[in-house]
């Protein structure tokens, strides 16, 4: 299992940064094999990794930490792909914002997990989830959440993608609305970074870190200010092909694929139990367990080989400690995550990282 793949609409907003910032970023590109042809693919995509790569060599470059705050800054709704285009088209914030979560997939797959929209309502919401939302997070009833998954713990490689992701949702929503008020709140769940005061000049609202996740609150009334460009044909056109899309690929994974995928974003210092999976897929555990049995597999199967596959990629293609890694995939200590690993692969993680890290 990779940890991901985004689409190349990613590295040109890297690149229209970069040119913000008036630094040439040809030779970085051409480190990375990324040539015009690919940048003009509907199709073509790059690893979580080599993004992050990308990213980093980009900061290095230009000495400026808060690329991902500039980034944030040129993106635009069409850098979103199908889903920045139905969030362009809708009627209101909500239902942009509903867009922007609902098909990011379609743009970018992480197998730590996806984007989530939610609205705070005392009726018409489980009590549970309402009270979540106010207790973890400080929403008011009526007020919107747009919550980036974390993608924690935090390096030089990964502060820029955070930053890029709620400035650029920060940056959408002004200019589907054309106003800078929209948004009450942009919480990052890192510490402050070195460069902390430059997020003023990004946010016309209240910035805090050391957040319980990464997320955007919008006020109550803003989620019902219309859109400039709405267009309620060309809305539901879009929809329409996108949900097809969305079908497609669903209907192209296999059953233990589908689990795997609702493994990953629950492998957080803990390790999942079937219950949980089956609440994350909308079904019984026993419905669950059948199913994998009737593909030859087993929920201890999947998870074992779901751990198995994210242990290789995050030793091979990133930059992570072990200890970091052992606790992301719900390993009791670093040695027990040791000898898994050598279980599996017949090297300690050490000794494969020299030996196989990815180019990609």
């Amino acid at each position: 299992m990779k940890l991901g793949d985004i689409s190349v609409s990613y590295i040109e907003i890297v690149i229209k940064a970069m040119e913000h910032l008036d630094i040439d970023v040809d030779d970085i590109l051409a480190k990375y094999s990324i040539n015009q042809t690919a940048l003009s693919s509907p199709d073509a995509r790059v690893t979580i990794p080599k993004f992050m790569r990308i990213g980093h060599d980009c900061i290095t470059k230009s000495g400026a930490p808060w690329l991902g705050l500039v980034m944030g800054e040129v993106t635009t709704p069409t850098n979103l792909g199908i889903a920045g285009l139905l969030a362009l088209s809708a009627q209101n914030l909500k239902q942009a914002c509903e867009q922007i979560s609902t098909y990011e997939l379609l743009n970018k797959y992480n197998s730590r997990g996806q984007s989530q929209f939610y609205v705070s309502h005392s009726f018409g919401m489980e009590q549970g989830k309402s009270r979540e939302l106010y207790r973890d997070y400080g929403i008011e009833d009526g007020q919107g959440m747009l919550m980036f998954y974390s993608i924690s713990p935090y390096n030089e490689y990964n502060h820029f993608v955070v930053d890029s992701v709620l400035s650029g949702w920060y940056g959408v929503l002004k200019a589907l609305c054309g106003r800078d008020d929209a948004v009450a709140k942009v919480c990052f769940e890192f510490p402050a970074p070195a460069y902390a005061d430059k997020y003023a000049e990004y946010f016309n609202c209240e910035v805090l870190f050391e957040q319980a996740d990464n997320y955007l609150v919008l006020n109550a009334e803003a989620l019902n200010w219309p859109c400039l460009n709405r267009s309620g044909p060309t809305f539901e056109l879009l929809r329409r092909g996108a949900d097809e899309d969305l079908e497609k690929a669903r209907l192209g994974l296999s059953f233990h694929e589908k689990v795997s995928r609702a493994i990953g974003p629950l492998l957080d210092g803990t390790t999942p139990t079937l219950e949980q999976v089956s609440e994350q897929l909308n079904m019984a555990p026993w419905t669950v367990r059948r199913k994998l049995v009737d593909e030859g597999g087993s929920f201890q199967k999947t998870l074992n080989e779901t751990r198995r596959e994210l242990s290789i990629s995050y030793v091979r293609d990133t930059a992570l400690t072990l200890g970091e890694i052992a606790y992301l995939l719900g390993f009791g200590s670093p040695t027990a995550f040791q000898r898994a690993f050598k279980r599996w692969t017949g090297e300690a993680p050490g000794r494969f990282r020299i030996g196989h890290t990815s180019k990609d």
